[in-house]
């Protein structure tokens, strides 16, 4: 799709009735399922018709990839934002960590949707050319954590023994935080039964506590984590923050 600034005003249009289709989609995935959600209640609900909808999108299976690789769009931008942050690697850790939580605090309905489309595996029956979009965005993803793994390794804060690879450390951590993010909505009474009041603070200490596990400096005993924190969030995060409700 060509940039929004550069687009005739045709391709602008075309873009934003785009944009709209997929925040009906949206809604109507969270509010009723993916079950829910088809293109017939779509078109009646944007007042299109099916044909003007299926030129948008092939199937549904194409219509939730769709819905997912703007998901990741946000996530993959937030993440660029926060390898801005001029720190040791193991901060540097800490600002995608602090990115994917305002990722969760500023696009609710997104991560929502994205759990839906990714647990029941969708993507794989999209058209080709989304199903690629949606896996580069995520090898993205996963390319900007690696990347600050290997700044710690090469700068020697992280030695490795020789039995764990660095992509097991990048596993711990993508699991911790899906998981911690997938409790939230679907487990969230029990969450309150547990007494977890701050999900994402908890999420947050439980990677700092791991990190320090497997021996990246500087540890926790002998750095400020909490200062670093405030660096991201004044520095790289300060309109995000503040949009969060964070400061």
């Amino acid at each position: 799709m060509p940039d929004m600034g550069t687009a005739t005003r045709k391709q602008r249009e075309i873009r934003q009735r785009e944009l709209m289709l997929l925040d009906v989609a949206r809604r109507m995935l969270i509010e009723q399922g993916y079950a829910g959600l088809n293109m017939d209640r779509l078109a009646e609900a944007t007042e299109y018709s099916k044909g003007t909808v299926y030129q948008h999108f092939s199937t549904k299976e194409d219509l939730v990839t769709a819905l997912a690789i703007q998901s990741m769009e946000q996530r993959t931008a937030l993440f660029q934002k926060a390898l801005k942050f001029a720190g040791r690697a193991r901060e540097r850790a800490l600002a995608v960590g602090v990115a994917d939580e305002l990722f969760v605090r500023l696009h609710p309905h997104h991560f929502r949707s994205e759990l839906i489309i990714k647990m029941a595996d969708l993507q794989e029956r999209a058209s080709d050319e989304r199903r690629a979009a949606l896996q580069g965005l995520d090898a993205r993803c996963f390319a900007n954590v690696q990347e600050v793994i290997a700044e710690g390794i090469a700068a020697g804060d992280l030695v490795l023994p020789p039995a764990v690879k660095p992509g097991e450390v990048l596993f711990a951590l993508f699991a911790m935080s899906i998981g911690t993010h997938t409790a939230m909505v679907h487990y969230h009474s029990s969450l309150e039964r547990l007494d977890v009041a701050a999900p994402l603070a908890s999420l947050r200490e439980g990677m700092q506590a791991y990190l320090d596990g497997i021996g990246w400096k500087p540890l926790r005993a002998d750095w400020d984590y909490e200062q670093t924190v405030r660096r991201i969030s004044q520095e790289i995060f300060a309109d995000e923050w503040q949009r969060a409700g964070l400061g």
